[in-house]
């Protein structure tokens, strides 16, 4: 989706693989992450808060931070985690916590949610929206997942799934495929086209 010059996008986030997706976009990018307590700061999921609510809730706390540091443009900023039997995956802290992810993932299907939001800055027009993949995975011996740990290629992801990597027995059932790796490519043409919208409406 080509842009103009003021339009640039600011994204918000330390992820390589949502940095080169931007870049395939053809968008005017810069890379702003917000400071690594982001997720932290922010309340926990309420007993009754959907997934896709709390991660939307998530993005969007990550663009507002990142919309204050004097930057204008587009801040788009993303949040993705996986869900098995209504029990949300983030990011492993470690090779333990990996390896309890991916033997609950083994052989089961999963859903991969990720919360979109883009705050327009100087205008201080948001817009907030999710998206949804569903994953199979093969099941995994423990030969295969022995070496998937050593490699590293769980670091940073979510669900300690690299889909992007093709290293795991994953198969995309349903959904965008930019959203497993967390920037839904297809969802943020639509809301940058509605957030224009928007924009205009208000000036």
């Amino acid at each position: 989706m080509g842009l103009s010059p003021a339009r640039r996008i600011i994204l918000a986030s330390r992820s390589p693989r949502r940095r080169e997706l931007a870049l395939s976009a053809g968008w005017d990018l810069l890379v702003c992450p917000p400071p690594d307590d982001t997720e932290d700061t922010a309340p926990p999921r309420q007993p009754k808060e959907s997934l896709e609510d709390y991660v939307v809730r998530l993005a969007r706390a990550k663009a507002l931070c990142v919309s204050q540091k004097g930057i204008h443009g587009i801040v788009l900023a993303c949040d993705t985690l996986s869900e098995v039997d209504g029990r949300a995956l983030g990011q492993a802290a470690n090779r333990e916590q990996a390896r309890e992810m991916l033997e609950s993932l083994s052989g089961r299907r999963h859903r991969v949610v990720t919360g979109v939001c883009l705050h327009s800055v100087p205008d201080n027009v948001s817009l907030t929206s999710s998206d949804e993949s569903d994953l199979e995975m093969d099941p995994l011996n423990e030969t295969f997942l022995q070496w998937y740990l050593e490699s590293g290629l769980w670091q940073g992801k979510a669900g300690a799934c690299g889909f992007q990597d093709s290293k795991l027995p994953l198969r995309l059932v349903r959904g965008s495929a930019t959203n497993v790796v967390g920037l839904p490519l297809e969802l943020i043409t639509r809301m940058l086209t509605e957030l224009d919208a928007q924009r205009h409406r208000t000036t």
